[in-house]
């Protein structure tokens, strides 16, 4: 069940994250400027923010078969849609709409509520299994993206990509046909049930607003740099194929980051997990602050590798704190509602980037804003250790 989940949430993420690359092929055929070719993603993020308590509602009620089945279609109607966009909104309404709904069908929403329930003890470390597929895909999008548009252009590619959706969402949604027992609702003997939280409930807790408050400012740290790592790269005078090259390698370390992070949470407390990781985040920026030319091939690898080490990885922290503060089979439209705090965050972070370069020239002023935003959320995430919800 890991494993199925680990596959189909690699799958969309890829396809989400693989618009970094295509960013530069819109601004080449269509003379957008930045702040316009981010639209599209920073839309979705906002989409996906926003739609996150309607999807984790259908979760409770339909199961992750369903959804599968129904993000599968809605990539696949998305991903053709695309190949033939030739205006702004059609784009933002194919990717920040559509393709947007259909990963989130395939995402965490989906897959959270089902694991926390099988792996009770080990909850930090089974959701770090999981959102590493996020950091995979991530890794993946950018060479394959980036070599299938070189190779036969961004329309051909996003049929290619059609077609492989098409191709394996049957067998994705199959791996969930069945239902496991949860543990989490079978209380051990002589012990009382533990509490069943519902989305009223906690919505009148401190910490409900707080982990809304962590999910945006962490998005907006992160999304100020990741959508416009290539293009800041290209900026500098570094070849796109070798840039997407070494900014993918460095994605894929966020294969163990993720996966490591998670397991701490489980030994350390999600706090110290968290904090750890936000800091080799900040240092990551730093490395990119201090880019100033081509040569600088050494700096370009600290970057991508400190970044891309922790992209992500304090997802399973925050997520695994959010099932430890709110169980129940409520866990999902209550987890749907507070990452609309992420959507907004994302949304708010590629944007800006974008717009950012446009006013001054530069992504600087849009890395420093990154490392406040992180500063800030691991702040606000500290403040979480010793409050227990009433």
């Amino acid at each position: 069940m890991l494993g199925g989940a680990f596959l189909t949430f690699t799958l969309g993420a890829s396809l989400m994250h693989g618009y970094t690359v295509f960013l530069l092929a819109f601004i080449a055929e269509f003379a957008w400027t930045r702040a316009q070719a981010s639209l599209a993603y920073s839309v979705g993020q906002l989409v996906g923010g926003l739609s996150s308590p309607l999807v984790g509602a259908m979760v409770d009620r339909l199961g992750p078969r369903r959804m599968v089945l129904l993000g599968g279609a809605l990539l696949v109607l998305g991903l053709v849609g695309s190949a033939y966009a030739t205006q702004l909104w059609q784009v933002i309404l194919l990717y920040g709409v559509v393709i947007t709904l259909g990963a989130n069908c395939i995402g965490l929403l989906v897959f959270v509520p089902l694991l926390s329930g099988l792996f009770t003890r080990q909850r930090g470390t089974a959701i770090a299994v999981l959102q590493s597929g996020n950091a995979f895909g991530r890794a993946l999008s950018a060479p394959i993206s980036q070599l299938l548009i070189s190779g036969v252009g961004w329309r051909s590619a996003y049929l290619v990509e059609a077609a492989a959706m098409a191709v394996v969402v049957l067998p994705l949604a199959a791996l969930f046909r069945r239902k496991p027992k949860d543990e989490a609702t079978t209380p051990a003997a002589g012990s009382l049930p533990p509490r069943q939280w519902t989305l009223h409930d906690a919505i009148r807790t401190r910490q409900f607003w707080l982990l809304g408050l962590v999910y945006m400012l962490t998005s907006i740290g992160s999304f100020l740099v990741s959508l416009h790592q290539i293009a800041f790269a290209v900026d500098v005078g570094f070849d796109p194929l070798y840039a997407a090259g070494v900014l993918g390698m460095g994605a894929f370390l966020a294969l163990p980051g993720v996966i490591l992070t998670g397991t701490l949470s489980d030994h350390i407390g999600r706090e110290r997990a968290a904090i750890l990781t936000y800091v080799v985040s900040i240092i990551g920026v730093v490395f990119a602050l201090l880019i100033t030319s081509a040569d600088q091939h050494l700096l370009l690898w600290a970057h991508a590798l400190f970044f891309g080490l922790t992209w992500g990885a304090r997802g399973p922290a925050i997520t695994a704190k959010t099932a430890d503060l709110f169980p129940g089979p409520r866990l999902g439209t209550i987890l749907g509602v507070i990452t609309i705090g992420s959507g907004l965050g994302a949304a708010i972070g590629s944007w800006a980037a974008g717009w950012i370069f446009d006013f001054s020239g530069s992504y600087k002023t849009a890395f420093w804003l990154s490392i406040i935003a992180y500063a800030a959320g691991s702040a606000a995430f500290w403040s979480l250790r010793r409050l227990k919800p009433a």
